[in-house]
Protein backbone atom coordinates (compact mmCIF):
# COMPACT_ATOMS: atom_id res chain seq x y z
CA UNK A 1 0.00 0.00 0.00
CA UNK A 2 0.94 3.71 -0.69
CA UNK A 3 0.06 6.67 1.08
CA UNK A 4 1.18 9.81 -0.16
CA UNK A 5 0.68 12.83 2.25
CA UNK A 6 0.34 16.54 1.06
CA UNK A 7 1.38 18.74 3.98
CA UNK A 8 3.36 22.31 4.78
CA UNK A 9 5.09 20.16 7.61
CA UNK A 10 6.03 16.59 6.26
CA UNK A 11 8.72 15.80 8.60
CA UNK A 12 5.61 15.91 11.22
CA UNK A 13 4.21 12.90 9.95
CA UNK A 14 7.20 11.28 8.83
CA UNK A 15 8.52 11.30 12.22
CA UNK A 16 5.57 10.12 13.76
CA UNK A 17 5.11 6.58 11.08
CA UNK A 18 8.75 5.84 11.66
CA UNK A 19 7.99 3.96 15.06
CA UNK A 20 6.32 1.31 16.13
CA UNK A 21 3.40 -1.15 13.73
CA UNK A 22 4.00 1.27 11.14
CA UNK A 23 7.72 1.88 11.33
CA UNK A 24 7.78 -2.21 10.90
CA UNK A 25 5.18 -1.84 7.75
CA UNK A 26 7.20 0.46 5.76
CA UNK A 27 10.52 -1.76 6.58
CA UNK A 28 9.04 -4.85 5.58
CA UNK A 29 7.95 -3.14 2.25
CA UNK A 30 4.25 -3.88 3.52
CA UNK A 31 3.58 0.30 3.03
CA UNK A 32 5.09 3.46 1.43
CA UNK A 33 5.24 6.75 2.25
CA UNK A 34 5.52 9.61 0.07
CA UNK A 35 5.51 13.38 1.24
CA UNK A 36 4.81 16.79 -0.79
CA UNK A 37 5.08 19.87 -0.01
CA UNK A 38 3.04 22.27 -1.55
CA UNK A 39 5.68 25.04 -0.57
CA UNK A 40 8.08 23.42 -2.81
CA UNK A 41 6.09 24.11 -5.67
CA UNK A 42 5.31 27.71 -4.75
CA UNK A 43 6.33 30.35 -6.82
CA UNK A 44 8.25 33.58 -6.10
CA UNK A 45 10.72 34.24 -3.51
CA UNK A 46 8.42 34.01 -0.74
CA UNK A 47 7.10 30.67 -1.67
CA UNK A 48 3.40 31.84 -1.36
CA UNK A 49 0.96 29.04 -0.09
CA UNK A 50 -2.03 31.18 0.90
CA UNK A 51 -3.75 33.95 0.98
CA UNK A 52 -6.48 36.00 2.26
CA UNK A 53 -9.90 34.47 1.67
CA UNK A 54 -12.35 36.50 -0.44
CA UNK A 55 -15.13 38.29 1.50
CA UNK A 56 -13.41 38.95 4.39
CA UNK A 57 -12.66 37.56 7.79
CA UNK A 58 -9.73 36.40 9.53
CA UNK A 59 -7.32 33.76 8.36
CA UNK A 60 -5.81 32.74 5.38
CA UNK A 61 -6.86 30.10 3.04
CA UNK A 62 -4.40 27.55 0.86
CA UNK A 63 -4.04 28.66 -2.84
CA UNK A 64 -5.19 26.35 -5.56
CA UNK A 65 -1.70 26.83 -7.89
CA UNK A 66 1.04 25.25 -5.35
CA UNK A 67 -1.04 22.25 -4.42
CA UNK A 68 -2.17 21.58 -8.10
CA UNK A 69 1.22 21.38 -8.58
CA UNK A 70 2.04 18.75 -5.68
CA UNK A 71 -0.79 16.95 -6.98
CA UNK A 72 0.86 16.61 -10.69
CA UNK A 73 4.04 15.56 -9.60
CA UNK A 74 2.56 12.94 -6.93
CA UNK A 75 -0.01 11.51 -9.81
CA UNK A 76 3.26 11.73 -12.04
CA UNK A 77 5.22 9.97 -9.79
CA UNK A 78 3.13 6.65 -9.50
CA UNK A 79 0.25 6.16 -11.81
CA UNK A 80 -1.84 4.34 -9.53
CA UNK A 81 -5.52 5.99 -9.06
CA UNK A 82 -5.02 7.57 -5.56
CA UNK A 83 -7.64 7.80 -3.39
CA UNK A 84 -7.89 11.32 -2.11
CA UNK A 85 -8.57 12.06 1.97
CA UNK A 86 -8.94 15.53 3.34
CA UNK A 87 -8.39 15.73 6.83
CA UNK A 88 -11.12 18.16 7.79
CA UNK A 89 -13.46 18.62 10.67
CA UNK A 90 -16.06 18.58 8.63
CA UNK A 91 -15.27 15.41 7.27
CA UNK A 92 -17.09 12.17 8.23
CA UNK A 93 -16.21 10.40 11.73
CA UNK A 94 -13.28 8.32 11.42
CA UNK A 95 -14.30 4.42 12.72
CA UNK A 96 -12.99 1.39 12.25
CA UNK A 97 -15.05 -0.06 9.23
CA UNK A 98 -13.88 3.03 7.52
CA UNK A 99 -10.14 2.65 8.47
CA UNK A 100 -10.68 -1.28 7.47
CA UNK A 101 -11.80 -0.31 3.83
CA UNK A 102 -9.23 2.18 3.35
CA UNK A 103 -6.79 -0.45 4.34
CA UNK A 104 -7.90 -2.58 1.31
CA UNK A 105 -6.88 0.57 -1.18
CA UNK A 106 -3.77 0.24 -3.02
CA UNK A 107 -3.26 4.13 -2.67
CA UNK A 108 -4.36 7.19 -0.65
CA UNK A 109 -3.66 10.49 -0.55
CA UNK A 110 -3.85 12.29 2.49
CA UNK A 111 -4.64 16.31 2.25
CA UNK A 112 -3.51 17.95 5.24
CA UNK A 113 -5.12 21.88 5.61
CA UNK A 114 -3.73 24.36 7.42
CA UNK A 115 -4.97 27.85 8.51
CA UNK A 116 -8.76 28.58 7.71
CA UNK A 117 -8.39 25.55 5.20
CA UNK A 118 -7.97 24.56 1.29
CA UNK A 119 -9.71 26.93 -1.44
CA UNK A 120 -13.07 25.20 -1.84
CA UNK A 121 -12.48 24.29 -5.95
CA UNK A 122 -9.75 22.63 -5.10
CA UNK A 123 -11.65 20.14 -2.72
CA UNK A 124 -14.47 19.82 -5.25
CA UNK A 125 -12.17 18.63 -8.32
CA UNK A 126 -9.74 16.52 -6.59
CA UNK A 127 -10.73 15.33 -3.02
CA UNK A 128 -12.83 11.73 -2.67
CA UNK A 129 -13.91 12.34 0.52
CA UNK A 130 -13.70 14.38 4.29
CA UNK A 131 -12.84 12.96 7.56
CA UNK A 132 -12.79 14.00 10.93
CA UNK A 133 -10.78 12.65 13.85
CA UNK A 134 -14.11 14.37 15.71
CA UNK A 135 -15.90 17.22 16.60
CA UNK A 136 -13.11 19.87 17.27
CA UNK A 137 -10.41 21.71 15.74
CA UNK A 138 -6.97 21.32 15.03
CA UNK A 139 -4.55 23.57 14.05
CA UNK A 140 -3.90 21.22 10.87
CA UNK A 141 -4.57 18.05 8.99
CA UNK A 142 -0.96 16.69 10.53
CA UNK A 143 -2.01 14.66 12.96
CA UNK A 144 -5.37 13.16 11.07
CA UNK A 145 -2.97 12.43 8.70
CA UNK A 146 -0.33 10.68 11.03
CA UNK A 147 -3.55 8.19 12.81
CA UNK A 148 -4.87 7.14 9.51
CA UNK A 149 -1.14 6.04 8.43
CA UNK A 150 -1.14 4.10 11.67
CA UNK A 151 -4.73 2.65 11.69
CA UNK A 152 -4.32 1.36 8.23
CA UNK A 153 -0.68 0.13 8.49
CA UNK A 154 -1.59 -2.26 11.45
CA UNK A 155 -4.17 -3.91 9.01
CA UNK A 156 -1.73 -4.73 6.50
CA UNK A 157 -1.03 -8.43 6.36
CA UNK A 158 2.10 -9.48 7.79
CA UNK A 159 1.96 -5.84 9.81
CA UNK A 160 1.16 -7.59 13.26
CA UNK A 161 3.04 -10.36 14.96
CA UNK A 162 -0.45 -11.87 15.62
CA UNK A 163 -3.22 -11.44 12.90
CA UNK A 164 -5.92 -11.36 15.53
CA UNK A 165 -4.80 -8.48 17.64
CA UNK A 166 -6.13 -6.72 15.17
CA UNK A 167 -9.66 -9.31 14.60
CA UNK A 168 -10.20 -8.93 18.54
CA UNK A 169 -9.81 -5.11 18.85
CA UNK A 170 -12.33 -2.77 20.20
CA UNK A 171 -14.91 -1.93 17.50
CA UNK A 172 -13.49 -5.37 15.01
CA UNK A 173 -16.92 -6.66 16.33
CA UNK A 174 -18.94 -3.65 16.99
CA UNK A 175 -17.83 -3.41 21.09
CA UNK A 176 -15.28 -2.39 23.43
CA UNK A 177 -12.72 -4.72 23.92
CA UNK A 178 -12.65 -6.89 26.82
CA UNK A 179 -9.96 -6.16 29.91
CA UNK A 180 -6.36 -7.93 29.98
CA UNK A 181 -4.00 -9.22 32.43
CA UNK A 182 -0.56 -10.66 32.61
CA UNK A 183 1.93 -11.73 34.83
CA UNK A 184 2.21 -11.60 38.03
CA UNK A 185 -0.93 -13.35 38.86
CA UNK A 186 -0.95 -12.09 42.28
CA UNK A 187 0.21 -8.43 43.05
CA UNK A 188 -0.76 -5.50 45.23
CA UNK A 189 -3.35 -3.74 43.24
CA UNK A 190 -5.40 -7.08 42.33
CA UNK A 191 -5.46 -10.75 41.02
CA UNK A 192 -6.13 -12.40 37.73
CA UNK A 193 -9.48 -13.48 37.59
CA UNK A 194 -9.23 -16.89 38.17
CA UNK A 195 -11.28 -18.03 34.59
CA UNK A 196 -8.52 -16.80 32.37
CA UNK A 197 -6.21 -19.24 34.50
CA UNK A 198 -8.46 -21.95 34.10
CA UNK A 199 -7.54 -23.74 30.67
CA UNK A 200 -11.01 -23.70 29.17
CA UNK A 201 -11.21 -21.72 26.27
CA UNK A 202 -14.90 -22.05 26.43
CA UNK A 203 -15.68 -20.57 29.27
CA UNK A 204 -12.29 -17.41 28.62
CA UNK A 205 -14.16 -16.95 25.40
CA UNK A 206 -18.02 -16.38 27.29
CA UNK A 207 -16.15 -14.18 30.15
CA UNK A 208 -14.32 -12.04 27.60
CA UNK A 209 -17.87 -11.96 25.67
CA UNK A 210 -19.46 -10.80 28.92
CA UNK A 211 -16.76 -8.29 29.68
CA UNK A 212 -16.94 -6.84 26.15
CA UNK A 213 -20.34 -6.50 26.57
CA UNK A 214 -20.34 -5.14 30.17
CA UNK A 215 -17.50 -2.54 29.44
CA UNK A 216 -19.85 -1.35 26.02
CA UNK A 217 -23.00 -0.78 27.61
CA UNK A 218 -21.60 0.98 30.75
CA UNK A 219 -19.14 3.39 28.08
CA UNK A 220 -20.76 3.64 25.09
CA UNK A 221 -24.13 1.88 25.23
CA UNK A 222 -24.44 4.03 22.02
CA UNK A 223 -22.25 1.23 20.08
CA UNK A 224 -24.41 -1.54 21.25
CA UNK A 225 -27.54 -0.12 18.80
CA UNK A 226 -25.32 -1.27 15.79
CA UNK A 227 -23.67 -4.03 17.42
CA UNK A 228 -24.79 -7.77 15.84
CA UNK A 229 -25.96 -9.03 19.73
CA UNK A 230 -26.50 -12.84 19.76
CA UNK A 231 -29.94 -14.13 21.65
CA UNK A 232 -26.97 -14.92 24.44
CA UNK A 233 -25.96 -11.31 24.46
CA UNK A 234 -29.24 -9.78 24.36
CA UNK A 235 -30.75 -12.04 27.34
CA UNK A 236 -27.05 -11.50 29.10
CA UNK A 237 -27.55 -7.63 29.09
CA UNK A 238 -31.29 -7.66 30.32
CA UNK A 239 -30.45 -10.13 33.01
CA UNK A 240 -27.38 -7.69 34.00
CA UNK A 241 -29.96 -5.14 33.65
CA UNK A 242 -27.23 -3.05 31.73
CA UNK A 243 -28.51 -2.44 28.74
CA UNK A 244 -32.48 -2.82 27.51
CA UNK A 245 -33.54 -2.34 23.72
Amino acid sequence: MRVDVVSLFPEFVAQCAAFGVTGRAVEKGLLSISSWNPRDFAQGNYRKVDDRTFGGGPGMVMLIEPLQAAFDALKADDPTPPHVIYLSPQGAPLTQAKVRELSARPRLVLLCGRYEGVDERFLHAHVDEEISLGDYVLSGGELGAAIVIDTVARLQPGALNDAESAEQDSFENGLLDCPHFSKPVQHALGEVPAVLLSGNHAEIARWRREQSLERTARRRPDLLKSAQLSAKDRKFLSESGLWTE
